[in-house]
């Protein structure tokens, strides 16, 4: 559901009007526009929010766990158009059995280390990811240490290049 505040506002209208259900609820927070966009649809929102609406620059790709709720994740890409001096916020949510959605490098190719930090931290996949591999932690590290269940003491890791 939308939220009385930005019913109105043209972006949230033709959003809607071009993608219906996939705009799935918004609202404002200190005066930022927040969407949640089903994970089916964000590849073609974002382009249309590139093209149409010159949202040109990605500030951030990042991620929530709400873990143990269901759906777990929420990948937040924080948008902003320079020409328009505004930002917008997207978010997604994602489940915790198997969290995948599209990239939008093709979109944004700054996207591509945003999406490796969330995939490392969070084991969210980026399906059409050019280089999807881990950024933070070493090849080999078991699990993902921003989820809320990673061990508190983390796992043994073998800095020789094996887990132990």
């Amino acid at each position: 559901m939308i939220s009385e505040q930005i019913q109105e506002d043209p972006l949230v209208v033709a959003l809607v009007e071009r993608f219906g259900a996939a705009i799935e609820s918004g609202t404002s927070q200190f005066d930022q526009t927040i969407l949640y966009v089903s994970a089916a649809n964000i590849v073609e929102v974002c382009e249309f929010l590139r093209a149409e609406h010159t949202f040109n620059r990605l500030s951030s790709v990042t991620a929530l766990d709400w873990y143990p709720q269901e759906p777990r994740f929420e990948i937040v890409y924080l948008l902003h158009s320079v020409k328009e001096a505004s930002r917008l916020r997207i978010k997604v949510r994602l489940p915790g059995e198997n969290p995948t959605i599209d990239s939008v490098t093709s979109v944004w190719a700054g996207a591509n280390w945003y999406e490796r930090e969330v995939f490392d931290l969070f084991g969210v996949t980026f399906t059409h990811h050019p280089d999807l591999r881990r950024i933070m932690m070493p090849e080999g590290w078991e699990g993902h240490p921003l989820r809320k269940d990673f061990p508190i003491h983390g796992h043994k890791y073998d800095y020789s290049g094996g887990n132990s």
